[in-house]
C-alpha cells in the first residue's frame, strides 16, 4: 500500500548562524505532513522560516536535526550525489524569477532539464508539457517574445517534464501582474485536480493562497495554523493577526533587552 504523505518532516530544525550576527533559529522542530494529490500554501510574516521550510521539505537545504521523507525516501542518509539524483527525478521546482534561458526557445528550455540529466528529451513529451500548460502553439518562441506569464508556464511545464512526485512552487507569481497570476494559479490548481499533482507553494498573497487546499501559517519557525479551503479573506484576516502578534513579541523582546 502507497504511502498516503508525499512530504514528511518530524521535528525539523534549522539555525543559521555567521561571525558577525547572533544565530537565528529559522524552524524551530517542525513537523508536519503534505499528502499526495493536495495543493498547500505556506504562508507567514518576512523571516517566519517559510522559505526555509520549503528548501528543506525539497532537500536543497539539509535541517540541523529532525527527519524529512520525500516519497518515501528519508533524505537524512542521502550523499549529497544521490539527493541530486531524487531532486532529479521526482521534485519539479518553480521560482518567482522563470529562470529560462533568453537564447533558447521555449520546446528547449522545457527539454534542458532532460538534457542536464543525460538524456535526450522526447519531443513529444516536450511539446504534450508546454499544451498542459496551454502553450503547444509558443514551442519555437524566444522568452522575449513571450509575456511574464507565459514565461512562467514555461518553468512549469520545465518542473513537469520529469513527472515529478512533487512540485514546489516559491512565490510563482510574486513577479506577475493580476491577470497572469490568475492563469498561472488556475493552472496548478487544474494539476492538482485533473493530474493529481501534489504541490506545495510559499506566497505572501492570500489570493494565491486561497486556490490552495490548505493554508499552513508560520511564525518564527514555528506551525501556528492552518486553515482548509478558506477564502482570501480570511487569509487575510489570519495573517494581519499573525503579523500584529509577531510585531508585540518583537516589541517585548526588545524592551527586554
Amino acid at each position: 500500500m502507497k504511502n498516503h504523505q508525499a512530504v514528511r518532516l518530524e521535528q525539523v530544525s534549522r539555525t543559521y548562524a555567521s561571525d558577525t550576527s547572533a544565530a537565528v533559529r529559522a524552524l524551530d522542530e517542525v513537523s508536519i505532513d503534505f499528502e499526495r494529490s493536495t495543493f498547500t500554501a505556506i504562508m507567514g510574516p518576512s523571516g517566519s522560516g517559510k522559505s526555509t521550510l520549503l528548501q528543506c521539505a525539497a532537500g536543497l537545504d539539509r535541517p540541523d536535526a529532525g527527519r524529512v521523507v520525500v516519497d518515501g525516501v528519508d533524505l537524512g542518509p542521502l550523499s549529497e550525489k544521490a539527493l541530486t539524483e531524487l531532486r532529479r527525478e521526482r521534485i519539479g521546482f518553480v521560482f518567482q524569477s522563470f529562470n529560462l534561458l533568453g537564447a533558447l526557445t521555449a520546446e528547449q528550455n522545457v527539454g534542458l532539464p532532460l538534457r542536464l540529466a543525460g538524456s535526450r528529451p522526447d519531443r513529444g513529451a516536450v511539446r504534450a508539457a508546454l499544451a498542459q500548460v496551454g502553450l503547444g502553439e509558443r514551442g519555437g518562441h524566444l522568452p522575449s517574445q513571450m509575456s511574464g506569464g507565459q514565461q512562467q508556464r514555461v518553468a512549469i511545464a520545465r518542473a513537469l517534464i520529469s513527472r515529478p512526485q512533487v512540485l514546489f512552487a516559491d512565490e510563482p507569481t510574486g513577479a506577475l501582474d493580476s491577470s497572469s497570476s490568475r492563469t498561472v494559479l488556475e493552472l496548478l490548481r487544474t494539476l492538482v485536480d485533473e493530474q493529481g499533482q501534489t504541490t506545495i507553494m510559499v506566497t505572501h498573497d492570500p489570493v494565491a493562497a486561497s486556490y490552495a487546499d490548505r493554508v499552513v501559517f508560520l511564525a518564527d519557525g514555528r506551525l501556528m495554523d492552518e486553515l482548509h479551503r478558506p477564502g482570501a479573506q480570511r487569509i487575510a484576516e489570519r495573517m494581519t493577526r499573525l503579523e500584529a502578534g509577531t510585531a508585540q513579541a518583537a516589541r517585548t523582546a526588545g524592551g527586554a533587552l
